[in-house]
Order: C-alpha cells, then sequence, then structure tokens
C-alpha cells in the first residue's frame, strides 16, 4: 500500500501529541480526521480553551471530532465515515473496544516509556523520580487493558541527572514523533511483528505510572538529598513540587520549587531535615541524609525567581525552617 492510499484517524489532546501529528502529515501520510477532547476551561481564568491537538488541526484543515463520550453512536457513525485503516493515538484517554477494534489494522498507541517499564499516565515522571538515567518511547498495538498491547517499536532516550520533566518531555516528544512514523511505514509493507510485553526484559519488575495529583506533590524532606531532588525535577515545571516556610508567631507560606541541586549526599551540617542554611546568594536545605541547594522558586502572588532575587528580599531568620 502507497502513503496516499493508507487512511489515518489521529487521536490525541495533550501538546505532546503535536510533534506526533505534525510528523505524519509531513511524511505525507493521509491524516482524514483528528480525535480530541471538547473544549474546557483552563488557566487562572478558567477560560474555555481549545486542545494544542486542535489547534493544529485546525491549522492543516483537517476534520475534528471532539465527542463527550466515545461510546455514543453519533461520534461512531462518523468515525465510520472515514473508512480508517489505522487509527493512532497519542497523550489521549482510554479507548473502548468500540474505537480500537475498528480499523481493519488495527489501533496502535505512543507510550513514553520503554515499556512494560511505567505503564500509566505519567511515565516521564516517575522514571525522573525514581532516578533512571534512561527511558524512551515505544509504539504498541493497542488492547483494553492500559498499556498491555504487544510491541511494535522502541528507541531508547538518555535523562540527564539535572534535567527536568518539562525538558525530557520535549524531547520524547520528538523523538516519540519519529518513531511513531517509521511505526507507520512498517505497515506499509504488510502486518508488522509485535512483541508480546511478556516477553520482553524487566517484565516482571515493570514499575507503574499512575496519574499525579497536586496532592502528591508536597517535598518530603526527611529523605536523602538525592530522592528529593529527584522528585523536585520530575514535577518541574508542573505540577510544581511545593514546600512550606514556617515563621514563628506569623503565618507560613507555601513555595514552590522548580529546580535544585545535590550539594552534600553525607551531611557535613548538623541540623533536623527541613533546616535552613543560607548566605547572599545561597538558600539550602538539610534533608535526611545530605543537603539541597535550591536554584529557583516562586512564592505567592510573584514570579518564579532565583534564589538569590529570593534572599535579597525576603528576611530569613535562624527561627525558621522548611516542612
Amino acid at each position: 500500500m502507497k502513503k496516499e492510499e493508507l487512511r489515518l484517524i489521529f487521536m490525541g489532546t495533550a501538546d505532546f501529541a503535536v510533534p506526533a501529528l505534525r510528523a505524519l502529515v509531513e511524511n505525507g501520510y493521509q491524516v482524514k480526521a483528528v480525535v480530541t477532547m471538547p473544549d474546557k476551561p483552563m488557566g487562572r481564568g478558567h477560560k474555555v480553551s481549545p486542545s494544542m491537538v486542535k489547534l493544529y488541526a485546525q491549522e492543516l484543515g483537517l476534520p475534528i471530532l471532539q465527542p463527550d463520550n466515545l461510546n455514543e453512536e453519533s461520534f461512531l457513525d462518523e468515525l465510520r465515515t472515514y473508512q480508517p485503516h489505522l487509527q493512532i493515538v497519542v497523550a489521549f484517554r482510554m479507548l473502548p473496544r468500540s474505537v480500537w477494534q475498528m480499523p481493519p489494522m488495527g489501533t496502535i498507541n505512543l507510550h513514553g516509556s520503554l515499556l512494560p517499564m511505567y505503564r500509566g499516565a505519567a511515565p516521564i515522571n516517575h522514571a525522573i523520580r525514581h532516578g533512571d538515567t534512561e527511558t524512551g518511547v515505544t509504539t504498541f498495538r493497542l488492547r483494553h487493558e492500559i498499556d498491555t498491547g504487544e510491541v511494535l517499536l522502541q528507541e531508547k532516550l538518555p535523562i540527564g541527572h539535572e534535567e527536568t520533566f518539562g525538558e525530557l518531555y520535549e524531547r520524547m516528544a520528538t523523538l516519540g514523533a519519529s518513531v511513531l512514523v517509521h511505526t507507520v511505514d512498517l505497515f506499509l509493507e504488510g502486518e508488522p511483528v509485535s512483541i508480546p510485553q511478556e516477553q520482553l526484559p524487566g517484565y516482571v519488575d515493570a514499575r507503574p505510572a499512575p496519574k499525579i495529583f497536586k496532592d502528591d506533590c508536597r517535598i518530603d524532606w526527611d529523605k536523602p538529598a538525592e530522592e528529593v531532588h529527584n522528585f523536585i525535577r520530575s514535577i518541574s515545571p508542573a505540577p510544581t513540587a511545593w514546600t512550606k516556610l514556617h515563621r514563628p508567631r506569623m503565618e507560613s507560606i507555601v513555595l514552590k520549587i522548580y529546580r535544585t541541586q545535590v550539594i552534600e549526599r553525607e551531611p557535613r551540617h548538623r541540623g533536623r531535615f527541613g533546616s535552613i542554611i543560607w548566605d547572599k546568594k545561597n538558600l539550602d536545605v538539610m534533608t535526611r541524609k545530605g543537603v539541597i541547594r535550591i536554584l529557583s522558586l516562586q512564592m505567592p502572588g510573584k514570579k518564579q525567581m532565583d534564589a538569590a532575587s529570593f534572599l535579597n528580599g525576603f528576611a530569613l531568620s535562624s527561627d525558621m525552617y522548611i516542612e
């Protein structure tokens, strides 16, 4: 089959999916329609906004479907009118069987980990949180159980020791787009070979990657410095690690922490975890084992700033601590 004969449906919502859609179109594939989430309120003003995928699909002039319910007959009927050979899912949502079984070639998904490791909604975050030095992307055949289908292609990617979620996210999206195009290329040649995840290395020890909520983002300083550092960078810039600065006889304030550095893995300073060490330029916090240097943070109602700017405008005292 030729590229121009292969009818594709693309399903995605998050900005992670945009490079994949762009790569398919730029490589000559015929995306017949794009399925994305309905517009929803976003940001402080709760202004109803379209997804990044919808905005890009509008630029391309592609038909856009935004069903509230993926099981609705009206949506299924409209989807059938495009007679897709293959459906592609990137950063979307769980599909019912009636949708993923529809095309004769099936439905494939792009996932931000080396499956079977980190099945779930937040694979990039969890890879950083666990201190992994390598991750990757996987394309696989969609099945009912989330992220369990047979693997088509995988490609590895190193993780920098100081790299944040946001930085790795961008690199993963770019790599994923390339791997996805190569995967679709395989379908032009016939039925691609796929491997059950049970046969892949690490299947028994695979970690899950559940969704991360705001309540999960408070920093626990009663952990080794390396773990605290990994936790903070795993959710920077969003949903963002936070902590409380306690001030005697005053209300405590919430600080968002965006970037840190481990300066002591073995403690040389004495003090309880959460104790603050500072000078004119540096803001350090004791952990259970080692010391973390805060490089970038944010106070309520203020913009993100470096530690020196914070120290210049905020008077710390020896009886304050972080928790």
